[in-house]
């Protein structure tokens, strides 16, 4: 058997510095100018984004093909979803190896000249770690359900059984439920106690109150710094911190030893010493990137994570605008669906920028590899429309405060796809969500389940991209991993290259306009918000500090809409649109576009 990575922690450990009482970096501040606030960055699932070696699934090679077309796209950061060596459960989000490339994806060779070429070409890498569970095919979890007495044990939650049921089978620990469906607890019968997974049973969470587990994380994170890389997006770290004691979850009823609610354990009470603590053994000593997947977490929790006087982190994902088109009175969580309140959206996206300023940096997406595609979502996917909403959402969200992020695809204006059967899916969450409310509850009939899904579903954002019209898109030589969307002999990066109007032109034109003449503007400029309640078009405006004003104006409908605004009245400069042409106070449908008011 192989060593297991960190094993010299336990000879070596006690005299590591994580035991020093003074932080060997001092506090340096993150206000003011920085390259990651004027960073874009673009985000690949690696799988879905370039097939290289013909074998329907994307990988390393394949990025680097197309580092070309991102440089062309104008981005400056690359956010590199999991390339770890992992058994795929869950897409990568399991790794069995931290130290390794996922045999699909290529070699740690292919790695360093994907990150080679991206540097020659002004291009940073992200590299997107999970600390809060591993693979159960990690070494330290097969040494850790060995027996109780190994020295990896309590590198992850273990505990013994509640009681028994009137069959005599042992019941979990506690009531919770996993964030995949059914409940957090896997029995193993090696030495008859359970151990949790918030996530898949073959993604355990690692036990951070162990502090040589924190170090073998912070070991790793040196390891990658070290090659070169230039930051971390870091996977569900906000969940990290367990309640003291694994209490039950007071939402379900104590009876019951099984739950299908996952219980909410975000932002626990040692988070921010743990992630203090990894920014001065790890991020601290490098100039990097680092950016949190945080759920359930608001405004003033954010600043404590991203604060500029915070040493922890440079900016957070949160998810609250995510929530706008589910119904909270349907108790499905993400799947249930319901019209977005453009309101409600403005409410959630102001309160940010507000809430944030001065003290905080944020981050910008529509987009993500979990995330159904925006301009299915809170655009008009309709053939007449997708372009034009395309681009409107593009505006309105480049031009508020905080580092951008695009996912791919997204700027060629990619859509939902709809499968006709289950099998078809590929993404955990969607299968498990379909059997659970079809096949076992029959809560809903299939052609409901699949609604939901064909909304909702991570695999919306997981069909290969749309490289050009030629058989499989252009993806692959052969039928990739997951099928294709439909349209893609008429949606495909090609066709975008080749017209001055595409939605690929349009985001060159929003970056050029970030990263150029407009960056004090676009990036320091203070947010103000206007017409909070006007339920069809979203308004606010940037100030700089020189004087000068831009004012964004986004018609989120399909019908024409009358507006005027008070900058409009002091000869303002058109800026962008959407449209070839400027109607003035009447907006189009799904019109956008910025004018600057320049100084007096």
């Amino acid at each position: 058997m192989r060593p297991c990575p960190g094993d010299f922690l336990f000879s070596a450990f006690s005299s590591y510095s994580l035991l020093r009482k003074e932080d060997p970096v001092a506090h340096t501040s993150n206000a003011g100018k920085q390259w990651w606030k004027e960073a874009v960055v673009y985000q690949i699932w690696p799988r879905s984004f370039q097939d290289s070696n013909g074998d329907g699934i994307g990988d390393i090679p394949g990025i680097t093909s197309r580092i070309p077309y991102l440089a062309e796209l104008g981005i400056n950061v690359i956010w590199l979803s999991p390339v770890f060596g992992s058994p795929n459960d869950d897409m990568g989000y399991d790794i069995s190896d931290y130290h390794a490339i996922m045999t699909e994806f290529g070699t740690m060779n292919d790695f360093d000249r994907l990150l080679t070429t991206a540097h020659d070409n002004g291009i940073k890498i992200l590299m997107d770690m999970v600390a809060n569970h591993t693979s159960d095919e990690h070494e330290w979890f097969v040494q850790s359900r060995s027996s109780k007495d190994n020295p990896y044990r309590d590198f992850y939650y273990w505990r013994d059984s509640s009681g028994t049921d009137e069959n005599g089978n042992p019941l979990p620990p506690n009531n919770w439920g996993s964030e995949f469906g059914g409940r957090a607890w896997e029995y193993d019968e090696t030495t008859d106690q359970w151990y949790l997974h918030m996530f898949s049973k073959k993604q355990p969470d690692l036990n951070w109150e162990n502090p040589k587990v924190r170090e073998a994380i912070y070991e790793m994170t040196r390891w990658w710094l070290d090659k070169g890389i230039d930051g971390f997006r870091l996977d569900a770290i906000n969940i990290i911190s367990k309640p003291e004691g694994l209490p039950d979850d007071p939402s379900v009823d104590p009876a019951k030893h099984s739950s299908s609610i996952p219980f909410v354990i975000e932002n626990g009470t040692r988070v921010h010493e743990w992630m203090h603590e990894m920014n001065r053994e790890a991020f601290s000593h490098y100039d990097c990137m680092t950016v949190g997947e945080m759920s359930a977490t608001p405004p003033a929790e954010a600043i404590q994570y991203a604060g500029f006087e915070s040493d922890e982190l440079h900016m957070i994902f949160h998810f609250e605008h995510m929530g706008v088109d589910s119904d909270p009175e349907a108790g499905m969580g993400k799947w249930s669906l319901q019209k977005f309140d453009l309101r409600e959206l403005k409410e959630i996206l102001n309160s940010w920028q507000t809430e944030l300023a001065g003290k905080a940096w944020g981050s910008l997406y529509w987009n993500n590899h979990d995330q159904p595609r925006v301009v299915s979502r809170f655009g008009n996917d309709a053939e007449e429309y997708r372009e034009l909403s395309a681009k409107m959402l593009a505006t309105v969200l480049h031009f508020m405060q905080g580092t951008p992020y695009i996912y791919q695809g997204e700027e060629i204006g990619m859509t939902n796809v709809q499968f006709d059967s289950i099998e078809d899916y590929k993404d955990l969450d969607s299968i498990n969500f379909y059997h659970d409310m079809v096949t076992e509850q029959g809560t809903l009939t299939h052609e409901q389940a699949m609604e939901l899904i064909y909304a909702k579903g991570r695999d919306n954002a997981r069909t290969p991209v749309q490289w050009d019209s030629t058989e499989y898109a252009g993806f692959s030589t052969i039928e990739p991993w997951i099928g294709l969307n439909d349209n893609y002999p008429t949606v495909n990066a090609a066709d975008a290259q080749d017209r001055e109007n595409s939605v690929f032109a349009y985001y060159q034109q929003l970056i050029k306009l970030r990263r150029g003449e407009l960056k004090e503007h676009m990036v320091y400029g203070t947010f103000v918000p206007l017409d909070t309640e006007d339920a069809d078009v979203y308004a606010y405006e940037r100030h700089a500090d020189n004087g000068e004003k831009l004012l964004i104006i986004a018609n989120f409908t399909d019908q024409e809409q009358e507006r005027t605004y008070e900058l409009a009245a002091h000869n303002p400069q058109l800026v962008i649109s959407n449209y070839s042409d400027d109607a003035h106070q009447t907006l189009r449908p799904y019109e956008a576009k910025v004018y600057k008011v320049l100084s007096n």
